[in-house]
């Protein structure tokens, strides 16, 4: 303890640790410094400690917050107190803390059983006093003063310059929750097959009950692990998860517990929890496991009853704990789970896929050779037909849709066979492992591989991907999910009461959901029974609210129409890429373009953005040009910042000369500018007078009137890989901090989502900028966390800079400042990750938004150019298509995804909500994310 006052007087950090021998000392302490007007921000335990965390928020800007951590230790060295007939002055304080409050804190000591005693000095009145010297319970001396430094030749003390204002007394000690008194206690296994975000999810549950005052454990080896009990059900401390989220499978473990299937085996489950004093069980698993748990939930009563009858349990452990709370979350990485958009797991699978297929591809291509790829999936094709869409295949078998009609193999022949007439050098079938036929006869990739080359001779190979769609890293979305739904599900238990059904932790629209398990669990179960009786069209509809209007748009992106064209009804529709490279804009060109000739519609190509157009760059593009696109980054097109008004003269000139008849922008904030420039425009050039549309692509995601631009999960993912790599980095030098500054313009979107993807320790974003305030708090907490390290174990850590958080602070000077501040106690680096998170291939998740975004833009066109009216005055000389003129300001619209829809906002009745200044959104839904960020990272000092 000594030490630790040494080096805190040393260091003048506002942190301090004290130490407790027994619980009533431990609580005592905690109380006392409560009614001193500290708040308990969270309590910690681990196997061989307990701790409180409280902090002193300051009401000045200009003053740092005090952190104070309360161990209870059974090791620690009980100090003798001192008698307080002495003059403490003599004796050294482990902290001074300024007041203006001194007289109320005097009252306060007063009515305390500790002794105090109060000192003036020479130009204050002998009746008053500027010093109060006080021993918390735990004999630690303190001295409030209303004086800075009223002593010089006082010992050496830490100065912490707070206003302070003493809390009412409490009557009792640090309540943690309301469990009858006792300690909660939250388990956490995993069940079934893993997936990828597991080891977050775990890390959320374990982190955000330790925050609520609730004890954690981890029960391993799935439902084996409650059956047999004892070193199989462990106690989590905040540090035993670190490193969790860059980890695939499952560190807990899962096994198949045949045990736990019988009433024996549950039994036994029931009494070690009992044992444990645990009440309260998250689930995360497959529809199996969430049915097996809600199966213990109903039958605990009964199963009490059994074990007090047979002596394994007292009346009183039974009474205690009369009622099991049950949270499900769902990891699975098929995605098959009722009531929610998406499981964890599945994303990340779905990108080992598509790098699989993506480099099956290149060598398909140079050799002309077809290949079958099996992919998982025993009752869902939703990893086939996302995979499908995601690599541009040729065609997909799922068994939610199965081929129509007793000829399905003839027209898919003939269809490859018009693929490589058009000039097609490779082809992709994907198979999912549960594919059939609408007789319900399997069809598997063997069968496939026959086919193609029996009937259409084509050099064909066969690769099952088999396990390693379940391996490697999770990708950021199903980091941020498992972690988001991990914290959610300990507030689902904490507000779970025996008259209410077990929640089931989803997504749906974008939003973190509590659902009823069981009927979720019902309805995944009524997706088998209707394709088993052929119930195709029922069983669709039974999945996510996407999934039929996929695959109706991965048909129309596939299937080559021979008329594509030559409609005397075509528009003549132009594409563009406007501002920065993003990840997807290719994948949208290229579902854009075949859509529209699939419609009987002619694409343009514009090139190289509005000078481009300025200089005529336009060019009719054909379905083969397009070929290959998904998969590539960056902008085939070509692409730059610059707006119409370069020349909106010459902007409506070439559009009437091309006889462009709508307009799509693909693109970000600019784009968005663009066509309000166009809009605006329009009295005095009519050829603006068509429909137009922008869909968002820009990696800051800043676009108004949509949650996601094109581009910004690839970034995140290759923002993501850089940051695990640093804090590898990092960990392996030990005590070392990385700044590392990320793109996203005025928006701090990419800090946010990559800072509790990777675990960030601190992010700042533009949003809340930097102040010196904030740098001495993230100075504190590294010494801090620094500080509680064991030896050998230091971890490295990462702090998020957006790149304009702050004109002053830049990341250079944050590193310097953090380094300086530190005291040799870590070192700091710095890391500008600069372009590398616009480039790589796409990702699915990018791939798949960027088809769907396109083709319902093709549609919104079509509508809005039949809406307008025949006499327009754009056409320059005789078309084929029909003359469009629509003015109607909701002719020009962005394409935005909001939950699981596809919706169109006028750019005009955007403006609203857009901060055209700072070119963002006005509303951020995702701040809810930093928030919890802070909570999972330690910085309960930021959740004022």
């Amino acid at each position: 303890m000594q030490d630790q006052q040494n080096a805190i007087a040393l260091d003048h950090i506002a942190n301090l640790i004290l130490t407790a021998s027994s619980k009533e000392s431990y609580h005592a302490t905690v109380t006392w410094f409560e009614q001193l007007g500290f708040k308990p921000i969270m309590t910690e335990s681990s196997a061989e400690t307990t701790a409180t965390w409280l902090q002193l928020f300051s009401s000045s800007a200009s003053i740092h917050d005090v952190s104070l951590k309360i161990v209870l230790s059974p090791s620690a060295i009980r100090k003798l107190a001192n008698s307080s007939k002495m003059d403490w002055r003599s004796l050294p304080a482990i902290a001074t803390i300024t007041t203006n409050t001194l007289k109320a804190i005097e009252t306060l000591f007063a009515s305390l059983p500790w002794a105090y005693q109060k000192y003036n000095v020479p130009s204050k009145k002998s009746s008053d006093f500027s010093a109060i010297y006080a021993h918390d319970p735990l004999n630690n001396l303190l001295v409030f003063t209303d004086k800075p430094n009223p002593f010089e030749s006082s010992p050496r003390t830490t100065e912490v310059h707070h206003e302070v204002k003493p809390a009412v007394l409490a009557d009792h000690l640090l309540k943690v929750d309301d469990n009858g008194g006792r300690r909660r206690k939250i388990a956490i296994l995993t069940s079934g097959g893993d997936a990828p975000g597991m080891n977050a999810a775990v890390r959320g549950v374990v982190r955000a009950a330790i925050a609520r005052g609730c004890d954690a454990y981890a029960v391993h080896e799935g439902y084996q692990g409650l059956v047999d009990g004892g070193h199989m059900i462990k106690k989590m401390g905040w540090d035993d998860v670190q490193g969790y989220l860059s980890t695939g499978g499952t560190v807990i473990g899962t096994a198949r517990c045949k045990a736990f299937r019988e009433r024996p085996g549950r039994l036994q489950a029931a009494k070690n929890m009992v044992k444990e004093g645990i009440d309260a069980l998250i689930v995360c698993g497959g529809d199996g496991s969430l049915t097996g748990a809600d199966l213990f939930r109903s039958e605990w009563p009964s199963l009490l009853k059994e074990l007090v009858s047979a002596g394994e349990l007292t009346k009183e452990e039974a009474d205690n704990f009369s009622h099991l709370n049950i949270v499900g979350l769902v990891g699975s990485i098929d995605n098959d789970m009722s009531s929610t958009d998406i499981t964890i797991g599945a994303v990340t699978c779905l990108h080992r896929i598509c790098e699989s297929i993506d480099s099956i591809s290149s060598t398909a291509s140079s050799h002309s050779r077809a290949f079958v790829v099996e992919v998982m999936g025993r009752h869902c094709g939703w990893l086939a037909l996302m995979a499908g869409i995601a690599t541009g295949a040729d065609f997909i078998f799922i068994p939610e849709r199965p081929p129509s009609g007793e000829d399905w193999q003839d027209n898919m022949c003939a269809e490859i066979k018009r693929h490589r007439d058009l000039g097609k050098r490779k082809t992709i079938v994907i198979v999912c492992e549960g594919a059939i036929d609408s007789n319900l006869k399997p069809i598997t990739s063997k069968d496939m591989m026959d086919l193609l080359t029996d009937r259409l001779h084509l050099d064909t190979r066969m690769t099952i991907l088999g396990h390693v769609q379940r391996g490697g890293t999770p990708c950021v979305f199903d980091r941020n999910l498992a972690t988001m739904q991990g914290v959610e599900a300990v507030e689902a238990v904490l507000d779970s009461r025996p008259d209410i059904p077990s929640p089931m932790i989803g997504m749906n629209e974008n939003k973190i959901t509590r659902t009823d398990l069981m009927k979720a669990v019902a309805l995944t179960g009524e997706v088998a029974k209707a394709i088993a009786r052929k119930d195709f069209i029922g069983a669709m509809d039974l999945r996510d609210p996407a999934f039929n209007q996929q695959y109706e748009q991965f048909m129309a992106t596939t299937l080559a129409n021979s008329e594509e064209g030559d409609k005397k009804e075509s528009l003549r529709i132009g594409i563009i890429n406007v501002g920065a490279p993003a990840g997807g804009m290719n994948a949208a060109v290229r579902a854009a373009v075949r859509y529209a000739r699939n419609r009987g519609h002619i694409p343009f190509g514009i090139q190289n953005g509005f000078p481009g157009l300025i200089a005529g760059q336009v060019k009719e593009m054909k379905w083969m040009d397009v070929d290959g696109w998904i998969a590539h980054g960056g902008s085939e097109l070509g692409t730059n910042r610059d707006q119409p008004s370069l020349d909106l003269g010459m902007v409506s000139y070439q559009l009437q000369k091309f006889n462009i008849q709508s307009l799509l922008l693909i693109g970000g904030f600019e784009a968005y500018t663009a066509c309000l420039e166009m809009y605006n425009a329009r009295n005095v050039y009519p050829a603006f007078c068509m429909p137009m549309v922008h869909i968002p692509a820009t990696i800051s995601n800043n676009v108004p009137g949509t949650e996601f631009s094109l581009g910004c999960d690839t970034s995140l993912n290759a923002i993501m890989e850089s940051c695990d790599a640093i804090k590898q980095s990092a960990t392996a030098s030990r005590k070392r901090v990385f700044v590392v500054e990320v793109h996203g313009g005025k928006s701090g979107f990419l800090a946010v989502m990559s800072g509790l993807a990777v675990g960030a320790t601190s992010v700042y974003i533009p949003e809340e900028g930097i102040n010196l305030e904030r740098l001495q708090k993230d100075v504190n907490h590294l010494c801090q966390r620094y500080a509680e390290d064991a030896e050998g174990k230091s971890q490295g850590r990462v702090i998020i800079r957006s790149e304009a958080a702050s004109k002053t602070y830049s990341t250079d000077i944050v590193s310097a400042i953090i380094k300086e501040e530190g005291h040799q106690q870590f070192d700091s680096r710095t890391a500008i990750l600069g372009h590398i998170q616009q480039g790589n291939s796409p990702s699915p998740l990018d791939r798949v938004r960027a088809m769907r975004l396109a083709i319902c833009s093709i549609d919104f066109i079509e509508e809005h150019a039949c809406a307008g009216s025949s006499a327009s005055s754009t056409a320059s000389h005789v078309s084929t298509g029909p003359a469009v003129y629509n003015k109607d300001p909701e002719s020009i619209a962005v394409a935005g995804i909001q939950g699981s829809n596809v919706s169109f906002t006028s750019v005009e009745g955007l403006l609203k909500d857009t901060d055209l200044k700072n070119r963002k959104p006005a509303q951020t839904w995702w701040m809810d994310y930093k928030r919890t960020g802070n909570l999972l990272a330690h910085r309960f000092d930021l959740l004022k």
